[in-house]
């Protein structure tokens, strides 16, 4: 893969992927450009397979890696904030010069897509947007009590073999105290380019096997290359910690006009009440997708899934019939939410 580095209006300079219709007979009019999840993750080996897909299936793909992730450049500590990759997709959007863009954006990137659905001024700049198993979008969603998808492989699966920095005592405190809310992200104890390289995906086993259905614990495929991974723990929690800080974004949401779609997985890791309040909440979802057979990272290469999850999405960019019920809609989040745990 091919990356660009884009120095944004904002200040960022984040790395960009473009797959480019792999038919340019079959190009679809409007960009589509995806927001991974992380938060401040690199984006994995498995969603660039899934970019590619929908590239061959005729869109001309973008992807970026928020600032701070992947091969796009740190921020100072500071300037990790929930509102921050907000403006940053504006800025990036502006970038391209397309007029409107479409989005995907998936788990905290879905979280950003949401927001940047409250605020118009981002808003007008969208043409269609896919919020696919979004983290909480402000503070009070973040502190709601709810449960989780059914069984997913967490605890289940093999553990990941390879090198752990929390098996180093001076990282294993440190993550630790961030963890617990009783030392700064900010810290001087590690470094932020230090905490970065010494972070490693063996680290994020328990949270990769959370991503998978129980039945697919056994065969949970490689995510990333040692060369591809990214993680910044540091950042990562300080953009939580902002988006746990914020003041409600309902009231605007509800404004929100861009047509959107939420996807939802059998086996989320995600709290249920995290997707069905941007489902109450944003009057422009205008269909709800949900995924059986897959956990919390839908497009994994097993089986069908990654057909069956561009089959969705590109139905409703295409605004063509949806290949699955549109469900739960909004008269039925009580009873999803009682009968899918």
């Amino acid at each position: 893969m091919t990356t660009q580095h884009w120095s944004l209006s904002t200040g960022s300079r984040v790395a960009v992927y473009h797959y480019p219709p792999a038919n340019p007979g079959t190009r679809h009019p409007i960009p589509l450009a995806y927001l991974n999840g992380g938060p401040v993750r690199g984006i994995s080996v498995l969603d660039h397979r899934f970019l590619q897909l929908l590239a061959r299936q005729g869109y001309d793909v973008y992807a970026y890696e928020q600032a701070g992730g992947g091969r796009s450049d740190l921020l100072p500590m500071s300037q990790y904030t929930i509102s921050r990759p907000v403006r940053d997709l504006a800025a990036f959007v502006d970038r391209l010069n397309k007029r409107k863009v479409d989005i995907l954006g998936f788990s905290s990137g879905g979280a950003v897509l949401t927001r940047a659905l409250a605020d118009p001024s981002v808003a007008a700049r969208l043409h269609r947007a896919i919020i696919a198993e979004p983290g909480p979008m402000d503070g009070p969603t973040a502190r709601i009590a709810g449960h989780k998808g059914r069984k997913s492989a967490r605890g289940l699966a093999p553990a990941m073999t390879g090198p752990r920095s929390t098996h180093v005592p001076r990282y294993a405190v440190a993550f630790g105290l961030m963890r617990l809310g009783l030392l700064t992200p900010d810290t001087g104890l590690i470094g932020q380019a230090e905490g970065d390289n010494a972070f490693t995906a063996a680290d994020l086993g328990s949270d990769t096997a959370s991503a998978y259905c129980a039945r697919d614990a056994h065969r949970i495929p490689a995510e990333d290359t040692a060369q591809n991974f990214s993680f910044s723990p540091a950042a990562s929690l300080r953009i939580q910690q902002t988006v746990k800080d914020s003041p409600s974004i309902a009231s605007k949401l509800r404004r929100s006009r861009t047509p959107a779609m939420l996807m939802i997985a059998e086996c989320s890791s995600q709290l249920r009440q995290w997707e069905t309040t941007v489902l109450a909440n944003d009057l422009a979802i205008q269909r709800t997708q949900y995924m059986p057979g897959v956990g919390h990272h839908m497009w994994n290469g097993l089986d069908d899934n990654n057909d069956r999850a561009a089959a969705v999405i590109t139905a409703f960019l295409e605004d063509k019939p949806a290949p699955l019920p549109n469900y739960p809609t909004r008269d039925e989040i009580p009873a999803f939410l009682r009968d899918h745990k």
